[in-house]
């Protein structure tokens, strides 16, 4: 058993029963084992935007797919910010992750992340609702409270309310997926009558699994009690382990059931297998044994699902994408991928 992984109540707690009809949900996360996800586009990229070729990221996104990736990740960021240094992931998520659900039929689709206090609750509901059906519930709805100061001027919210309008948001969201005539929330309209089908008839009671990012102006009790996980950025492995250890007591604490963890890392992997760490923002560089040594300790810390984030990478995606797949996702399989673990080169 991991060292992150422990019992309660002298039993192993799992995660949340509802999602186990889930396929995206399920495909990332179990207790006790780690799975990989890439961010779109598939590509590295220099300055603020990426080339974002439709036809030649669909074909990395497949090729993810067939490799045993568990998810494919989509960033919103709705008004580009070039101050910010990265306006290069600025399709639409909802339309790029239907574009890409239309052609794949395993991988879990998750935003990374929906940015949920610019928009009125019932259009991301509707949205959110719409693509995880006619993907075969596979989307997995990572938000954010926002941190770019130009998302609240361009659509009128103002920032320092970005935190209740998160909380209100959350909250509006669960109704709109799980009731049939949910009550309006304030700021956010009447509902009436209305709700969001798929509706509470649908398995997982018609709810999109939500993680929370980071802490979007929330406390951790407030996570544990309201979101389906947590993603965070990447952190020392010894300061990670706290991490972990402080979301399992707060889930704990809530009386809720397991949740899982997540965390982004960037990734430059270079074509020297043995290749030592070099620290770059967020990330490593690194060749593919050390990179596997690390998960390995990340998984041992309580860490469900790690995203691989190859901008900063000087390799061809897809070249580093056949790598990953041949010598580090059979050791970090996408649940249900492979029926029996196969055999793995030490190469």
């Amino acid at each position: 058993m991991a060292v992150g992984e422990f019992f309660l109540g002298g039993r192993m707690s799992c995660f949340d029963s509802r999602f186990a009809a889930h396929p995206g949900y399920a495909r990332m996360f179990r207790p006790g084992a780690l799975t990989l996800g890439v961010f779109l586009p598939l590509e590295p990229y220099d300055g603020p935007a990426a080339r974002m070729d439709a036809a030649g990221q669909t074909e990395r996104a497949v090729q993810a797919e067939r490799a045993g990736f568990a998810a494919l990740w989509a960033r919103d960021i709705p008004p580009p910010a070039p101050a910010f240094g990265d306006t290069g992931r600025a399709y639409d998520p909802w339309t790029w992750l239907t574009h890409i659900a239309a052609r794949t039929s395993r991988i879990a689709l998750a935003t990374g992340s929906t940015v949920l206090p610019p928009h009125r609750p019932v259009d991301t509901a509707k949205s959110a609702a719409r693509l995880d059906l006619l993907s075969g519930r596979r989307l997995v709805l990572g938000a954010a409270a926002g941190d770019r100061s130009v998302e609240f001027p361009a659509y009128g919210p103002d920032r320092d309310d970005s935190g209740a309008l998160f909380r209100t948001a959350v909250s509006t969201l669960r109704r709109l997926w799980t009731e049939d005539s949910p009550a309006a929330g304030p700021h956010h309209g009447a509902f009436g009558d209305a709700g969001v089908p798929p509706g509470p008839s649908e398995p997982s009671g018609g709810r999109v699994p939500v993680l929370v990012t980071g802490h979007s102006r929330q406390s951790v009790p407030w996570i544990a009690e309201h979101a389906d996980g947590w993603l965070m950025e990447p952190r020392p492995l010894i300061q990670q382990c706290r991490t972990t250890a402080l979301w399992r007591k707060a889930v704990h604490d809530a009386g809720e059931p397991r949740k899982p963890f997540a965390q982004t890392l960037r990734l430059d992997l270079v074509d020297r297998p043995d290749a030592r760490p070099r620290a770059i923002p967020l990330g490593y560089r690194t060749g593919r044994r050390y990179l596997r040594s690390h998960l390995e300790g990340l998984r041992d810390t309580g860490v469900h699902h790690v995203v691989l984030d190859l901008r900063h990478g000087r390799r061809p995606a897809a070249e580093v994408l056949r790598e990953l797949g041949e010598y580090v996702l059979p050791h970090f399989p996408a649940h249900g991928t492979y029926a029996q673990a196969p055999a793995v080169s030490a190469a």
